[in-house]
């Protein structure tokens, strides 16, 4: 059986049919055992009123001296026969006998030894008498007509019963197999779907149990693998548009310098070498994303001072901003030593200053800062620049994402900064309203035994 929904079912129909037949098997003969003893109680229960009843009636035993052993004492039973019984008076002595009343005092009847009990009879608080079951009276031979009709009457409701449960089994098993196996083939087939290609296939979430998460949990990786189906396209040709500027540039100025077709000169040689850097840069770049996708950034970690890394980032783009008349200063408060790779964080750092030197307008400001507050060291980057538009604030760290034009900028900056951020075990996030955009990185503070080396 491959179908989900056939094992399903009949897994329902043998738990229904196993469970009715148990009830078959024990509720059926049990109830007939409880009816059986009711009856039995009630018949020696009958016996003791009756036999009270009549030494009431006649203040002694005389009576019943004279009954012949045979006739019935207590009520009539199905069957007509009359289970052994003697009746004792006070002294112990045979008053009524169903057997043969030869029986002298109070001992098994017959010397048979089957005497099951001796019930006593009371009247007026004072024992009169005793009645002694000789054999224990079979239930059919208790059992009148409707007690019988009674008994049959629940085996039927017993086997209706079962055969009820077991088609209700049936039904409510084959519906919730279906309801379960349902969305399974539904996933299923998304699943052959996507392996073939066809991303971001959703599939409908019927229900808010287990099922409906593994749907919602589907529908979620679907639409992940088709974004990043659409980013690693978008990245392949952003990549062959950046390599092939700069490429295009250096091969047509050696192809002139190299039919003479071009003089060589320093302006030549120097747009050359500007196109064989920006080269360099984004070969570099891609090394590093692929570094930090494999986890294979190594870290350099030691004590540092936060200003003495903004300073050397204010030294670093201190030219780039006087040539465009941007004020770049730095405004550190009170801080503590940071457990980082320099490095690295320089580099977040520079990315950051670089990215806020595009964006910021001739004339304006940017200004790095740090700060601790408890066990986090802050580093803020804010530039007065326009703003980031809310449509792309989501997207600032995505590879090759750049609002710059082509040719201007490859995208791959805040995205490096992001991986480089996560792998030190830091925190980036942006702030932007209109004239002030601020970046800000959050590092732990670390403990005066925190010791570096590379890890």
């Amino acid at each position: 059986m491959r179908s989900l929904t056939l094992r399903l079912t009949v897994a329902f129909l043998v738990v229904g049919l196993t469970g009715s037949l148990l009830v078959a098997a024990f509720v059926g003969p049990l109830t007939r055992r409880m009816f059986d003893a009711f009856i039995v109680e009630q018949y020696e229960t009958q016996v003791v009123a009756t036999a009270r009843d009549l030494y009431e009636l006649n203040g002694s035993w005389d009576a019943l001296r004279m009954l012949p052993p045979g006739r019935r004492l207590g009520p009539s039973g199905g069957g007509g026969v009359l289970p052994p019984m003697v009746l004792y008076d006070e002294k112990g002595e045979v008053v009524y006998g169903s057997v043969a009343s030869s029986h002298p005092k109070l001992t098994p009847a017959a010397g048979t030894g089957q005497t099951t009990e001796t019930l006593p009879i009371d009247v007026d608080g004072e024992t009169v008498g005793f009645v002694q079951i000789v054999e224990a009276p079979g239930p059919a031979m208790l059992r009148g007509t409707l007690e019988t009709r009674f008994l049959d009457g629940v085996d039927r409701m017993v086997r209706l019963s079962a055969v009820i449960a077991a088609a209700l089994a049936l039904v409510i098993g084959a519906i919730l197999a279906g309801t379960i196996s349902r969305p399974v083939r539904e996933l299923t087939e998304a699943t052959k779907a996507v392996a073939g290609g066809k991303l971001g296939l959703a599939v409908p979430v019927r229900t808010k149990d287990e099922i409906g998460e593994l749907a919602a949990s589907f529908n979620m990786m679907s639409a992940d693998l088709a974004r990043a189906d659409r980013s690693r396209r978008q990245m392949t040709a952003d990549i062959a548009h950046d390599l092939r500027t700069p490429l295009s540039v250096i091969l047509g100025y050696s192809e002139a310098l190299a039919e003479g077709k071009l003089a060589g000169s320093p302006e030549t040689y120097e747009a050359m070498r500007v196109q064989s850097e920006q080269l360099n840069r984004l070969i570099e770049d891609l090394r590093l994303l692929s570094l930090a996708d494999a986890g294979q950034i190594a870290l350099n970690l030691r004590l540092v001072d936060p200003r003495a890394l903004l300073e050397h980032i204010l030294l670093a783009y201190l030219t780039a901003a006087e040539i465009r008349s941007i004020s770049l200063q730095v405004n550190s408060g009170e801080t503590r030593p940071v457990l980082l790779d320099p490095e690295r964080i320089l580099q977040v750092l520079g990315n950051l200053v670089s990215n806020a030197l595009a964006h910021t307008p001739e004339g304006g400001s940017i200004v790095l800062s740090s700060e601790s507050e408890g066990e986090v060291t802050i580093f803020r980057i804010q530039d007065r620049g326009p703003g980031i538009p809310a449509e792309i604030k989501g997207r600032l760290f995505e590879p090759f994402f750049t609002t710059k034009p082509v040719g201007q900028g490859t995208g791959l900056g805040l995205d490096i900064a992001r991986r480089l951020i996560i792998h030190n075990d830091a925190e980036i996030e942006v702030e932007s309203v209109p004239g002030r955009t601020e970046f800000r990185v959050s590092l732990h503070i670390a403990d005066a035994g925190s010791t570096g080396g590379p890890r």
